[in-house]
């Protein structure tokens, strides 16, 4: 890994993207075929969480990667109370247990590291990878990346309409995360902000998200998102 990190970072990021789609996608579906949502995607983020932080940490690049504290004046970033709005999206229609107890910290365990792993290798390895030569280009490909990246929700079974508009609002999100990361040089703000929407989806009242709440939460989650990078790009300029 190291080597190939050495020899091409934008080749190390595509390799890792490619990893970690494809050991979550099957273990979802395992976990599915066993009866018990989760059972082997929580085991499988929390090794590719470890694998990566040990990886990060033996050769001294945490920093590098926005494993550090956030460095900005919080007044500048609204006191990130923009994220806070994003993370509460998941229960504007109210409380509601879809899992089990067990299924339940499954999930939350997941989800936490789901928020870990895309930072890290989208924000962190991909982004990196490109902005070596050009920032503006790496914060859309890394936004975009991200989006589409959703795309593999449809061969877990989610409906065509509702995947469109994850893959719109993952988007908007990626870019505010990118440029937050960018300007703050941490992604604690941005794993920690990852990992509270995932989870919160556990507890979602998904009977009352019609079509029309799904599309209004689609288009409120992009505003705030594109809005609030927008801010920040132009308030918290070097």
């Amino acid at each position: 890994m190291k080597k190939l990190y050495d020899k091409n970072e934008l080749s190390f990021a595509l390799l890792w993207i490619g990893i970690y789609v494809v050991l979550i996608s099957a273990a979802d579906n395992f976990s599915k075929s066993l009866g018990v949502e989760r059972l082997l995607t929580a085991p499988a983020c929390i090794a590719l969480t470890l694998i990566l932080y040990l990886w990060l940490n033996r050769y001294g690049l945490k920093k590098e990667y926005g494993l550090c504290p956030f460095e900005g004046v919080p007044g500048k970033y609204l006191y990130f109370i923009p994220l806070v709005l994003l993370a509460s999206t998941n229960l504007w229609g109210g409380l509601q247990v879809n899992l089990t107890p067990w299924e339940s910290v499954l999930h939350v365990i997941c989800m936490l590291c789901v928020g870990f792993l895309e930072e890290i290798i989208f924000r962190g390895f991909l982004f990196r990878a490109i902005c070596r030569t050009n920032v503006r280009q790496a914060i859309i490909i890394s936004s975009i990346t991200f989006g589409f990246g959703h795309i593999v929700n449809l061969l877990n079974g989610r409906d065509i309409p509702e995947t469109l508009m994850q893959i719109c609002y993952a988007a908007a999100i990626g870019f505010l995360f990118t440029v937050l990361f960018y300007r703050g040089k941490s992604l604690w703000p941005c794993i920690i902000t990852h990992g509270v929407i995932n989870s919160l989806s556990a507890f979602a009242n998904k009977s009352a998200m019609t079509m029309q709440t799904y599309l209004a939460a689609c288009v409120f989650l992009c505003f705030v998102s594109v809005s609030y990078a927008l801010y920040i790009w132009e308030k918290t300029k070097p």
